[in-house]
């Protein structure tokens, strides 16, 4: 069967949860889910005051049709840690686009960090994906995406489909981050210098934080990339820094993010970086 066109029917999916501070510890306090969207179970694996949770999706793909919706809360002074435990993958479409919604509230001195593993972008896919995050004055997040374009090492480019991305970051009602695009397969922007310059991966890193330091910005610059060729950068703005990879390996890119993510974290938050179990299997 070609992995391409599942035999599949289509699934709206929604996952609902909320985090909450008791005493020292955050617990997840909401599970609740429609359809194959779920959490196995809170881990602790930095202590009682950081719930990691591992966000299944047990289909494994999406297809057209398909919509999912993730909504998480962080209560005040809580601290949860998202991940995947595999590559996201979304197939391609007879015509019908796949849709995912991303909705994240992080509450007074919250911190809420969002690390999924890579997402991979299947030739003729229609994919749209959102995320807004609204954070109260003094909340922290964090989050990456990884995106390839195609399946490379299978020869795979992204010459048709389409993929629709919109990210929001609100500070207390007020916009600090607003983020459209729209890459079609096989266009000119693919190619482009302005574009993705001929890469088939691409990655946004995202730090929101009261204050970014200056010298922070300088010893993340100083952190390489793995992969020979590709391209990466970082800008800081007064509470967000942002850093860009474009290159063929997600690996690579995933690998220079979490580099970024244990430079910044204690610094940011006060924690050094312990990575979620499931990265090592």
């Amino acid at each position: 069967m070609d992995l391409a066109e599942p035999l599949s029917s289509t699934w709206h999916a929604r996952l609902s949860l909320g985090f909450k501070r008791r005493e020292a510890a955050t617990i997840l306090a909401r599970r609740e889910h429609v359809g194959p969207l779920r959490i196995q179970k809170a881990l602790y694996p930095e202590g009682g005051a950081v719930c990691h949770a591992i966000v299944l999706h047990p289909p494994s793909g999406i297809v057209g049709g398909d919509e999912l919706e993730i909504d998480v809360t962080v209560g005040p002074g809580a601290h949860a840690l998202l991940t995947t435990p595999g590559a996201g993958k979304w197939y391609r479409s007879a015509g019908a686009w796949a849709r995912q919604r991303l909705g994240f509230t992080v509450e007074a001195q919250g911190v809420l960090e969002w690390l999924p593993q890579e997402t991979i972008v299947f030739d003729a896919a229609r994919a749209a994906m959102s995320s807004t995050i609204d954070l109260a004055d003094d909340a922290h997040f964090i989050g990456m995406e990884v995106l390839c374009l195609g399946r490379r090492a299978s020869g795979e480019g992204f010459a048709s489909g389409a993929l629709r991305l919109d990210t929001r970051i609100r500070r207390a009602g007020q916009p600090l981050w607003l983020e459209r695009g729209l890459l079609e397969g096989g266009s000119g922007l693919l190619n482009a210098s302005a574009g993705l310059a001929g890469f088939s991966v691409s990655g946004t890193f995202l730090a929101v934080a009261s204050r970014i330091e200056p010298g922070l910005l300088a010893a993340c610059r100083e952190i390489p990339a793995r992969e020979a060729g590709a391209r990466h950068g970082l800008t800081a703005f007064p509470e967000i820094l942002v850093a860009r990879y474009l290159g063929h390996s997600s690996e690579a890119a995933r690998h220079w993010f979490v580099d970024l993510w244990r430079a910044l974290r204690p610094a940011l938050i006060g924690r050094e970086a312990q990575a979620p179990r499931i990265w090592n299997t």
